[in-house]
């Protein structure tokens, strides 16, 4: 089971190999008032530049220990500071946190590292992070990470997937199992409020080859779905035409809310995942 220690370990090394994460400031449906510098005049607290004074300035704007040093008089201009909320989940289904051998993480695991390294990235960035559904509001700063690691655990007792109250970007993690539709029911109250998100659709090596043969049984873990099959192999064919349907059905689903769709494999290893989703995740500031 993943504490928190390892959680917060793995997800920092990944980090440290990832580049610096700039969500830019085009997608203005999620921008609120924050700290992130944008390398340009606006409200914030921090210096940007000395400009000369100008009759439409108030008096009080005036820099009176820059102005004199000389004739003119100097207004001392501040960064434009705005930050994103970006909010995690990951699904608590018993059947996401499962592993098809001992030699690869449970989805859960793996879905919960990558998120919590683009959380150290965005946080470094000057972004707000948390979670959906969570039981406190996101933050920013050099705690968010640390918050963020305890909530994606603690999200584990929390079935349910609720819309924030304010306009985010949203990751989902899962594998999506549970049929398109249903996730289309789901998502759908969290997309009116998250106009831009990312499907983080992590599954296991196994789930794609169905490498089984002879009297097998199968189940779903957290579920009462218990199959025996004499000859295994002879579904293979139907079983892989099914998940090649899930997959473009989720490619749909990611399309009509105006998601990025982002797929991850247990075997491969989770830098490369974690690249993957911060490529998702710069795409959208870059569409405006």
């Amino acid at each position: 089971m993943l504490d928190l220690t390892t959680l917060r370990a793995e997800a920092e090394i990944i980090a440290r190999q990832l580049p610096g994460l700039s969500l830019q400031v085009a997608a203005a449906d999620v921008i609120h008032p924050g700290a992130a510098g944008r390398k340009r005049v606006g409200s914030g607290e921090q210096f940007w530049q000395y400009r000369r004074y100008a009759q439409t300035d108030a008096a009080d704007r005036i820099d009176w220990r820059r102005s004199a040093r000389g004739d003119e008089y100097f207004v001392r201009e501040t960064e434009l500071e705005t930050a994103r909320t970006i909010l995690f989940w990951a699904d608590q289904h018993q059947g996401f946190d499962w592993a098809g051998s001992s030699e690869t993480p449970t989805k859960a695991t793996r879905a919960r590292i990558i998120m919590l390294a683009l959380g150290i990235l965005l946080s470094k960035s000057g972004e707000r992070i948390g979670v959906l559904s969570g039981t406190r509001p996101p933050s920013l700063g050099k705690a968010a990470p640390a918050k963020l690691a305890e909530d994606l655990l603690a999200n584990a007792s929390h079935q349910a997937i609720e819309p924030p109250r304010n306009q985010a970007l949203a990751i989902v993690a899962s594998d999506f199992y549970d049929g398109v539709e249903a996730w289309r029911a789901r998502l759908a109250p969290v997309a009116a409020t998250c106009h831009t998100g990312v499907l983080l659709a992590v599954s296991d090596p196994i789930e794609h080859s169905f490498p089984y043969t002879g009297r097998t049984r199968f189940t779903r873990p957290g579920t009462a779905i218990d199959r025996i099959f004499g000859r295994a192999e002879t579904v293979r064919d139907e079983y892989l035409a099914r998940m090649q349907a899930h997959e473009k059905g989720l490619q749909k689903l990611a399309d009509s809310l105006g998601w990025a769709l982002v797929r991850h494999r247990t075997d491969q290893p989770a830098i490369r995942g974690a690249a993957a989703l911060q490529l998702a995740l710069e795409q959208f500031g870059a569409k405006a």
